[in-house]
């Protein structure tokens, strides 16, 4: 049974996962790499809470509560032994995410169940320091604390206890896990990902504009937000490394990233984050 989770990264994702865990009544430990990290994922998740009792989403004392659940950490090494899951997310990098993970193998209990959030990298790959049987991906969605589905990555290893605690745990925190077998960009990224790409081609041949297109597929698709707008806001380097992702995974030349995107990841444009990408901020 899962009791204590520990969550290494504060950032967007990490502070949500953080987040909703602690709401649901988990103990929850935040591990970042300095106090000034630490200081600014908490400041995240307390304005996040905050705006959910405006809401009426949740109570004050579901807040109060929740904040009481986290405690943070600022060193990866101080991760509690007695951490049951852990769930790494950092940025989306393969030997970051390695280093991470053979760290930790040496620090947890060997029952502990190790995960990570990445949205694109293989899992089977990412389970080679040790104990494959217990790694798994948990894929959540941004922002975490809105969006109800959790991709859940089987490795090649992936243990059906892993893969059933998991997805009950999720099913605990109001989550809909999506089983998924480990394939680069999994489900979600794999279709969303080219679509924006695509749309970035578009812009760039100067089929239309950046507002007409996010139109189009916003009136003429119901998407609530077009892609140029969606490629904003998830970070256009963000979005380049999974098409780097898919174009090695597969080898395939339809997964090319556009040059356009290249270009203004290489510029510093990178949507929200840096307050410029498709549209300025």
């Amino acid at each position: 049974m899962i009791r204590e989770i520990s969550v290494v990264g504060g950032g967007t994702m990490g502070n949500g996962i953080v987040t909703v865990f602690a709401l649901h009544s988990y103990s929850v430990n935040l591990i970042e790499t300095d106090e000034g990290r630490i200081s600014k994922a908490m400041n995240s998740i307390s304005n996040n809470l905050q705006r959910m009792v405006k809401k009426a989403t949740i109570s004050a004392e579901q807040m109060e509560s929740a904040l009481k659940n986290i405690t943070a950490f600022d060193v990866l090494s101080k991760t509690p032994e007695s951490t049951d899951l852990v769930i790494e997310a950092i940025y989306e990098n393969k030997d970051a995410k390695l280093t991470v993970f053979k760290e930790l193998q040496n620090l947890l209990n060997s029952d502990c169940i190790f995960a990570s959030n990445t949205s694109s990298i293989s899992i089977t790959e990412l389970a080679t320091f040790s104990r494959p049987d217990k790694f798994i991906g948990m894929h959540f969605m941004n922002p975490v604390p809105m969006m109800k589905l959790v991709e859940i990555i089987r490795g090649y290893s992936t243990s059906d206890e892993t893969f059933n605690t998991v997805r009950e745990l999720a099913e605990s925190i109001g989550k809909t896990p999506c089983e998924v077998n480990d394939f680069p960009g999994f489900i979600s990224n794999r279709i969303l990902l080219p679509m924006i790409n695509e749309a970035i081609f578009a812009f760039m041949e100067g089929v239309a504009k950046a507002e007409d297109i996010d139109t189009v597929m916003k009136l003429g698709m119901n998407h609530p937000m077009g892609p140029l707008t969606l490629a904003d806001f998830i970070g256009l380097d963000v979005c380049l490394a999974i098409m780097n992702v898919l174009y090695e995974g597969f080898n395939d030349a339809k997964y090319r990233p556009c040059p356009l995107l290249k270009k203004m990841v290489a510029a510093g444009k990178l949507g929200r984050k840096s307050g410029e990408g498709f549209y300025k901020y």
